[in-house]
């Protein structure tokens, strides 16, 4: 069923005060700038548009000088690809010449510039991508790409295993635009084109697959469309391991307002320490990503032997130990599993937590204490620390100056 198209926020882009000014200068003699791509697709569909593109006739130089005499200040940020960000009172966008492909690889493409915006058109992946806007608020379609997103569908412009052989990463980006754009199964002649070149995926680097697979992860039919990547075989070449499609939707739900895509990887893909190990040399996984997944996959081990229901005290030793956050996406991925069970108090007490009404507790001893009571500086001190510590935790993590004292004068006669 073919669904309503938002033309009057389309031409809302025409309002917005900066754009307006560049498109003023960057039109007439001779020369024609258009919003392009996904600005003109998400104000159809009524989406936000954080981002303007524009393609124009005119070649860099061209650009650099004409911004230069409007007053907009212009970045040669891919020059040598005909892309120029042009930043019009504190707003930036980028601007690019028309470009025809001359030569592609699966990976770049060598173009040339031209000014036909049809050919410019033709050269781009999806039919909803192709779109284009005037500044006179005339929408430009050469591919048919307004009744693909009436009907909510990613198809490629013209043959899908064409488009694919010119850049592999379109096998990605169709699974992605799906997942974030359409209803229903995926384009079957785009499927079809996408398995029968998968193979070309493996020219790609980690980093490019990374980069798709967790902005697909965050995408409002995910889960969909990775029960379409997993029936059709991609799923376990970008796992490289198995899939946990509980947890993830759980996790989809439990974040659903202000996803984070690593979460979401953790809870499809990380079932041990080594999975997040795994992760991050297959996909090329920054630091922080991987202890996140470090981190998820600990406490999880933690709770498989968790032998009671955990209650309202658990939870201040799992925050302390584990922090809010990774507390607060692990159990909310394993909530309904047989064990352990969580009762209400439990999810009260991180909740106030999370929202910062109650403080996470933090261990009242320091080594300067130890030392203001004699004991010398040294392996000893993190000895009696971690003893300290072990006790802290299993009398419910109190923070009071009280407990901190007694706490610390028996550790002391301890030692």
């Amino acid at each position: 069923m073919n669904q309503h198209l938002d033309h009057k926020a389309l031409l809302g882009l025409l309002e917005r005060p900066q754009l307006r000014r560049l498109l003023e200068a960057f039109n007439g003699k001779g020369e024609e700038t258009r919003i392009v791509g996904g600005a003109v697709r998400n104000a159809l569909l009524g989406r936000p548009v954080t981002e303007v593109d524009c393609t124009t006739t005119m070649l860099p130089e061209a650009m650099v000088k004409c911004a230069n005499e409007a007053g907009f200040r212009s970045v040669p940020t891919g020059i040598e690809h005909g892309t120029v960000t042009v930043i019009v009172d504190g707003e930036p966008f980028e601007v690019t010449t028309l470009r025809v492909d001359v030569e592609t690889n699966g990976r770049q493409a060598v173009v040339h510039f031209g000014r036909d915006f049809v050919l410019d058109a033709r050269r781009r992946d999806f039919t909803i991508n192709a779109l284009s806007l005037g500044v006179d608020g005339r929408l430009y379609d050469y591919t048919n790409g307004t009744a693909d997103l009436q009907a909510r569908r990613v198809r490629f412009i013209g043959d899908a295993r064409t488009r694919i052989r010119e850049d592999y990463l379109r096998i990605m980006r169709f699974f992605r635009f799906h997942a974030e754009y359409a209803n229903g199964e995926p384009d079957p002649e785009g499927l079809a084109a996408s398995g029968a070149e998968r193979q070309g995926l493996s020219i790609l680097s980690k980093e490019r697959i990374r980069h798709e697979l967790l902005r697909l992860l965050v995408a409002q039919r995910a889960e969909d469309t990775l029960g379409v990547l997993a029936r059709h075989g991609f799923l376990i070449w970008l796992l490289a391991g198995a899939a946990e499609f509980g947890r993830f939707r759980r996790i989809a739900t439990f974040d659903r307002e202000h996803p984070v895509p690593v979460w979401r990887l953790a809870a499809l893909a990380v079932m041990v320490e080594e999975d997040a190990d795994r992760l991050r040399e297959h996909l090329r996984l920054s630091n922080d990503e991987h202890k996140k997944l470090a981190a998820y996959a600990r406490l999880l081990a933690v709770l498989k032997t968790w032998a009671r229901p955990i209650d309202a005290a658990a939870i201040r030793r799992l925050v302390a130990v584990h922090g809010v956050e990774t507390s607060s996406v692990v159990l909310a991925a394993i909530d309904g599993e047989p064990s352990p069970g969580i009762e209400k108090q439990a999810r009260d007490a991180l909740d106030l937590f999370g929202s910062g009404a109650e403080p996470v507790p933090a261990f009242p001893l320091r080594g300067a204490d130890l030392v203001a009571r004699g004991i010398p500086k040294g392996p000893r001190i993190g000895e009696i620390l971690g003893l300290a510590r072990q006790a802290w935790l299993a009398e419910g993590c109190r923070t009071d100056e009280a407990y901190a004292k007694e706490l610390l004068e028996r550790v002391l006669a301890r030692t």
